[in-house]
C-alpha cells in the first residue's frame, strides 16, 4: 500500500460533512476530550497535490473545519471578496 493509499485511509472513517461542527461567529479553544478528538483529525503532514493543499477535498474540509471552530466565521469572512461569501450563503438551502 502506497503513501497516499495509507493517508486516504486514515481519513476515510471521518467525512467531514457529517462532522458536527461548531463553528460560531468567534473562534474558540477545543477543551477536554473535544480537543483529543478534534486533533485526530488533522492531517499528519500538510502536503501539496496537483497545486492543492493536502490529498483530497475531504482532508481540506476537515483542516477548513478545524480552523473554522478556532477561528470563527467572523474571521474567515475577512478574506477574499465579500460579495463571494454573500454568494455562497445564497446557494444555501
Amino acid at each position: 500500500m502506497s503513501n497516499s493509499d495509507e493517508q486516504a485511509d486514515d481519513h476515510a472513517a471521518h467525512d467531514a460533512r457529517r462532522i458536527d461542527w461548531k463553528i460560531l461567529l468567534e473562534g474558540r479553544a477545543w477543551v477536554g476530550d473535544e480537543a483529543w478528538q478534534r486533533l485526530e483529525l488533522r492531517p499528519e503532514k500538510l502536503e501539496m497535490w496537483d497545486g492543492k493543499l493536502l490529498f483530497d477535498d475531504n482532508e481540506r474540509l476537515l483542516l477548513l473545519g478545524l480552523l473554522l471552530e478556532n477561528l470563527g466565521a467572523d474571521q474567515a469572512v475577512q478574506l477574499g471578496d465579500p460579495a463571494v461569501w454573500r454568494a455562497a450563503v445564497s446557494r444555501l438551502t
